[in-house]
This record gives structure tokens, sequence and C-alpha cells, in this order.
């Protein structure tokens, strides 16, 4: 007797309120001061990612990762190694983590910046330390639509070869890892690289990054500053309709679509959605409780 996918069977809202179980979302420090209280608009132990960006002081990303800790939150802090000084900053940073706030996962990543500020470049030098060999998670980035600080526009190879390394990481350690990937504003794109990814023998679960609610002209300018691709073409089309233009954009299009994807295709490798809050947290909160 065939096993029925019920999920399958759901109508969108109930696909999108699945795909949406297990949603997770980040803040940076200066965002967070800004929430009294993260349990009056996150789900218990929602996983928070807190972003690092330059210059913020460790103190600050430690902080706010023991007020997350302290709310019953699974709390993620990146790593970006272009911003990392050098091997003692990384573990200095991995110690206080480990010991202020008890965390246990990671978001391992190269960063923004184009240049290093010492002698640490990519997320594989990050693993090859050993310092995060005791964490019981560990995520990498991904590019759905390709890297052009990594390679040349529409190429993949070094991306490629680099998640082949990770893939091969995760194989054999008792780490749990999965790719959380940059934002885009089309399901095809993702899915399209999801397929990819497969058939390249990558079995790590990808969590598909979107942009929570926000005004068109902010998401056009973190999509440009960010490097997205194709799916910008989503953005740039809404902006020609005067009518739509103040009007904040919700990722209900791309994440109805992915829902249905992975209702199609239960074993896919996208397992579940990351939310950049690009128009607010509590926004982007809002919009997960209203559609989750």
């Amino acid at each position: 007797m065939a096993v029925v996918n019920m999920m399958k069977n759901k109508p969108a809202a109930g696909q999108l309120a699945d795909f949406l179980e297990g949603v997770s979302i980040e803040v940076m420090p200066r965002t967070a001061a800004k929430v009294e209280d993260f349990t009056e608009i996150l789900p218990a132990g929602t996983r928070v990612y807190i972003a690092h960006i330059e210059g913020t002081p460790i103190e600050e990303m430690t902080d706010t990762a023991k007020r997350l800790a302290d709310g019953g939150f699974e709390v993620m802090p990146h790593f970006p190694a272009r911003i990392i000084k050098d091997d003692a900053t990384l573990k200095e940073w991995v110690d206080r983590y480990v010991s202020e706030a008890g965390v246990e996962t990671a978001l391992l990543l190269g960063g923004s910046p184009t240049k290093p500020v010492g002698t640490l470049d990519s997320s594989i030098q990050l693993l090859e330390t050993g310092y995060f060999d005791g964490f019981k998670r560990l995520h990498v980035a991904g590019h759905p639509e390709g890297n052009p600080d990594i390679d040349a526009k529409g190429q993949t190879a070094n991306v490629d070869e680099a998640l082949r390394w990770k893939q091969a990481y995760a194989d054999k350690s008792d780490i749990d890892m999965a790719i959380v990937t940059q934002f885009v504003f089309d399901a095809k794109p993702m899915i399209d690289w999801a397929e990819r990814l497969e058939q390249m023998g990558i079995t790590m679960p990808v969590h598909a990054g979107v942009a929570g609610p926000a005004k068109l002209q902010t998401l056009i300018k973190y999509a440009i500053a960010c490097g997205v691709g194709p799916s910008l073409n989503v953005l740039q089309k809404r902006a020609k309709d005067l009518t739509k233009l103040m009007k904040p954009f919700e990722p209900t299009e791309v994440l109805t679509e992915l829902a249905a994807y992975k209702a199609e295709n239960p074993d896919s490798l996208i397992e579940r959605a990351h939310v950049f809050p690009l128009g607010g947290i509590k926004n982007s909160a809002q919009y997960i409780r209203d559609n989750g």
C-alpha cells in the first residue's frame, strides 16, 4: 500500500505553515537591544543567529548570546573569518561564547569583507582549527545564485569545491551540519541549486534564506549590497508598479513555492526556512506568527 504524503495534500496555507515549522531568524546586538522581551515575539526554542558585523565588540555579541540563551532560545553566533584578527582571537571568541552563554551551535562563514583583517579567510580554515569540535551543530553558508567574491559571475567551481570539503568534514564528524543560504526572492534558483547539490553528492540539509517583510527600497538596497543574483528581478519588476512601490514586500510567494516543492519532494535537501529580518525583527516575527 502506497504511503501518502500528507503535506502534499494540504492546502497552500497548510503547506506554508508546515514549512515554517522550526524557522530560524537572526539579529544583531544593536537590534536585539530594541526588543524588550524576545519570548513575547518568538516561539520558545527558536534558533536565533547573531550576526557579527565588523567592528562589533565581542562583549556585545556574548551579552546578546547570553540574553537569548537565558530566554530559552538556541543561540547561533556568526563567526565571519575575514573579520577575525588571528587564531588567538578566534579561540578567545569561542571560549567566551561557551563559558558565558553555553553556546553549542555556530554559523561559520568567510564574511562580507573582501580583504581579511588577519590570517583567516574562510570557513574551512575555521573548521581546521579544531576549536569547534565540541559543538553540537555547525552551519555553513550557501549561495544559490553564486558568490562573485569567490567565483567569477556565473561560475561555481570554487564554491562547489568548498562545499564538497565541508560535506566530507560532516561525514567524518559527529556534529550536525547544514547549509544556510543567502536570501532569494524567487524559489526557482533555490530549488535548482539544491537539486544540483544533491547530484554533486551533498547531503547536508539546506535552510533556505528569505527576506522578511520590508519596504521594497530597503530590500533592493540589501540585495544589491549582498550580491543577490537573478531573483532580484522579482523586486525590480515590482518596483515598476507604483501602486506596490510603497507597500511592504512579504516573502509569501517564494515561501509558498518552496513549501509546495517540499510537499512534492519530501526528501529534498531543502529542509526549512531562515528569515533575514531586513525590515525589522518585530515585523518578521509577526509574519512568522501570522503564517506559521
